[in-house]
């Protein structure tokens, strides 16, 4: 299974900025190079962190594919609106392949940091 980490912080007013996410494992739906929920994943994951590299200014630090840790992204400074949009997308996405496909295969979860 996919357990996927959502890292957020909620402020005093009541809203709630995601921080970084960390996801490990595999989802074991098939074989690996025929695992569409792997596929469907990575193809988030790697998308969200070229993203923020490219369209926006925001400090961040990351990595992906190193032992269990399948994907590790976290901002390191102030997170700009157009971030908070491609984080948000990158949860919503994340939530649907869980609801389509059920919590045995990903798992996403928060952590107030």
């Amino acid at each position: 299974m996919i357990k996927a980490t959502v890292l957020k912080d909620s402020t005093d007013s009541g809203n709630v900025i995601y921080r970084g996410i960390v996801m490990e494992g595999h989802a074991g739906y098939a074989q690996e190079g025929e695992d569409i929920i792997c596929a469907a994943v990575s193809a988030l994951a790697l998308n969200f962190f070229n993203s923020v590299e490219t369209f926006t200014e925001d400090e961040f630090e990351g990595r992906a594919g190193q032992e269990d840790v399948q994907f590790e992204f976290r901002f390191t400074s102030d997170i700009s609106p157009e971030s908070q949009l491609l984080m948000n997308s990158l949860v919503l996405g994340l939530r649907n392949i869980e609801k389509d496909y059920g919590k045995s295969y990903i798992n996403v979860k928060y952590k107030e940091v």
